[in-house]
C-alpha cells in the first residue's frame, strides 16, 4: 500500500509539475534534471548513449529519470506508512532538487521554480491522504514487541472501509494526474502552435539561381544526395526544443566590433538571400555512422553581417549563444572567409526552418563539426579573442577547433547478397575540400576505384559506387576516400571524442 501510494504521489508530481511549467512556458521538472545531467555527465556517457540510442538519446535519458523518481517515490511511500514525517521530508527533498535544477537552466529566474513546487506540494497531498491513518474508533492501533505501532486488521469492517478509502483516494490520484497531463499537453500545443504560426509559408527568393542537384549525383546509394528534412539528425543539448516566435526573435551581433547589429526576423528576411547545398555532421558520429545530412539551405552570408558590424583589431573568434543557453565558437577568419560561404539560415530544402532544426534562425558553417558551429535558434554573436572564450562543449573537454576529417561508408550492401555482379555504393565526405577519389576493397585484396557522383560543391558530400564480381563465401568490404588537397583518410581508429572519428568503414557479409 506504502508503495503504490509512493508511486501515486510521484506520478501526480510529475504531472501537475509539467502543467505549471507548460502553462509559464519552463521546461518541465524531468527535463529540467535531464539538462543538469546532460550538463554534468562525463563525456564516455554521453558518446555511449549517442551511439547506443542515437536519436533516441533524449528519450531514453526521460525514461531513466522516470524510473529512478518511480523507485525513490516507492521508497518515500512505504516509509511514510510508518512515519508520516518521511512524506513531507523525502518529497521536499526532490522538490528541492527539482526547483535547483530548474533555476540553473539558462535564461531561467524563479519563476521556473512553480512546477517542482506545486508537484512537490499535490506530491504530499496525496501521500498524506492516501496514508491517512482512521481514527482509533475506526482502527486502533497495537503495540508490537519493541514499542513500533503497527496497522492491525480489527475487524472485516475497518479493513473494508481502509480498502475502499484508499482505492478511492487511488482513483482521485490518476484523475488528478490525466488532468494535469492533459492541461500540460494543452499549454505546449498552444506554445508551439503560437510559434509556427510566426513561420512564413513562403520564403525571400534567393539572390542569383537556386540550387539545382546535378542529374549524375544519385548513384546507387541508399541515401539521398539531399537529405528530406523530416529524415535530417537532431543532436543537440536541448531536451525539448524551444518554441521561439519569429515576432518576438532578434539576434545581436557585439563584442568587438565598432558597429553593434540588432536584427529582427523581419529585417533578416528583407535582406539580400543566398542558398547554398552544405552537408553538416556532428562530432559525436561513429565510423559508418548516420548524424550526417545533405540539405540545401537558405539565408544570408554571415561575412555580409560580420563586416557590417566591422570587427575591431584583436577579435579573432565568432562566439554564439542559443536561446536555450548553448554555446559554441570558431575562428573569425572561417567566418569572413569569402570562399566559405557561411550562413545564418532560416530556411531548409526550400522551407522554412523547422522549429527542432533551429526556427527562427542558425548556422551553417561548410568544413566545421556542429558543436562548434551549427548554433541552432541563435539569437547572440559576439566577436571575442581566442582565449576569451570557450563554447560548451570545449568545458567540457572536446578540441576547440573542429575541422571535419575525411571519411566514407558504405551503405549497401548491407546484408548477405547472391554472387554475380553486386552494387557497393555509399557516400563520403570531406567538407570544404571535396572528395576526389574513393576506393573498395575486398577482404585483403588490392583497392578498386570507385565512380563518383556529381556535386552542386566542395561542401557537400558525395556518392561512390563500384560494382562487385561477388563470389561465394564470407567476405569483408572496405572503403576509404581521399579529399581534394590529396589526402587519403587514415586507418587509424579513433573514437569521436575530442574532435571526430576516424578509420575505414567496413562491412561483413557472407556471399551465397
Amino acid at each position: 500500500m506504502g508503495a503504490v501510494a509512493g508511486l501515486l504521489a510521484g506520478l501526480v508530481a510529475v504531472t501537475v509539475g509539467a502543467a505549471v511549467s507548460a502553462a509559464s512556458h519552463r521546461p518541465t521538472p524531468v527535463d529540467a534534471v535531464g539538462g543538469v545531467v546532460i550538463d554534468h555527465v562525463p563525456i564516455s556517457i554521453r558518446e555511449f548513449a549517442i551511439r547506443t540510442f542515437g536519436h533516441g538519446d533524449k528519450t531514453a535519458l526521460r525514461l531513466g529519470i522516470l524510473v529512478i523518481l518511480s523507485l525513490v517515490a516507492a521508497a518515500i511511500g512505504v516509509g511514510a506508512r510508518r512515519h508520516r514525517w518521511v512524506a513531507v521530508v523525502g518529497v521536499s527533498a526532490f522538490t528541492l532538487l527539482g526547483i535547483l535544477c530548474a533555476v540553473s537552466r539558462p535564461g531561467s529566474s524563479l519563476s521556473a521554480a512553480w512546477g517542482p513546487v506545486f508537484g512537490g506540494l499535490a506530491a504530499v497531498a496525496v501521500l498524506l491522504g492516501l496514508l491517512h491513518r482512521p481514527a482509533p474508533a475506526e482502527r486502533p492501533e497495537a503495540e508490537l514487541a519493541g514499542g513500533v505501532r503497527s496497522w492491525p486488521t480489527t475487524s472485516r469492517a475497518a479493513a473494508g472501509y481502509e480498502r475502499r478509502r484508499f482505492l478511492g483516494g487511488s482513483i482521485a490520484a490518476v484523475g488528478v494526474a490525466a488532468t494535469a497531463t492533459a492541461l500540460a499537453r494543452g499549454f505546449e500545443h498552444d506554445t508551439t502552435a503560437a510559434a509556427e504560426a510566426t513561420v512564413p509559408a513562403r520564403l525571400p527568393t534567393p539572390v542569383g539561381s537556386r540550387v539545382v542537384t546535378p542529374s549524375g549525383a544519385s548513384l546507387d546509394a541508399a541515401t539521398p544526395y539531399v537529405t528530406p528534412t523530416s529524415a535530417f539528425y537532431r543532436i543537440d543539448t536541448a531536451l525539448d526544443y524551444p518554441r521561439v516566435r519569429a515576432d518576438t526573435w532578434k539576434l545581436r551581433i557585439h563584442g568587438m566590433v565598432e558597429h553593434p547589429v540588432e536584427l529582427t526576423y523581419a529585417e533578416l528576411l528583407a535582406r539580400p538571400q543566398v542558398e547554398r547545398a552544405v552537408t553538416l555532421t556532428c562530432v559525436s558520429n561513429e565510423v559508418g555512422g548516420n548524424l550526417i545530412g545533405n540539405a540545401v539551405w537558405e539565408g544570408v552570408l554571415l561575412r555580409d553581417l560580420l563586416n557590417e558590424a566591422r570587427p575591431t583589431k584583436g577579435a579573432q573568434q565568432v562566439a554564439t549563444t542559443s536561446v536555450d543557453g548553448f554555446t559554441a565558437g570558431f575562428p573569425l577568419d572561417v567566418g569572413l572567409d569569402p570562399h566559405r560561404d557561411s550562413l545564418l539560415a532560416f530556411g531548409m530544402n526550400g522551407r522554412a526552418l523547422p522549429l527542432p532544426h533551429g526556427f527562427p534562425a542558425r548556422l551553417v558553417v561548410p568544413g566545421l563539426y556542429g558543436y562548434v558551429s551549427a548554433t541552432k535558434w541563435i539569437t547572440d554573436i559576439e566577436l571575442t579573442t581566442w582565449d576569451g572564450f570557450d563554447g560548451y562543449w570545449i568545458g567540457e573537454g572536446w578540441s576547440k577547433l573542429g575541422p571535419i576529417k575525411t571519411e566514407s561508408r558504405i551503405d549497401v550492401p548491407s546484408g548477405d547478397v547472391k554472387a554475380g555482379r553486386v552494387p557497393v555504393a555509399g557516400v563520403a565526405w570531406a567538407q570544404h575540400r571535396g572528395v576526389a577519389k574513393v576506393e573498395v576493397q575486398v577482404d585483403d585484396g588490392p583497392w578498386h576505384v570507385a565512380r563518383l557522383g556529381d556535386v552542386v560543391s566542395r561542401d557537400t558530400w558525395r556518392q561512390w559506387v563500384w560494382v562487385w564480381e561477388a563470389t561465394p563465401g564470407d567476405h569483408v568490404l572496405t572503403v576509404r576516400a581521399t579529399d581534394a588537397t590529396g589526402q587519403t583518410q587514415t586507418s587509424a581508429y579513433a573514437d569521436p571524442a575530442p574532435n571526430g572519428a576516424t578509420g575505414w568503414h567496413q562491412r561483413q557479409l557472407r556471399v551465397t
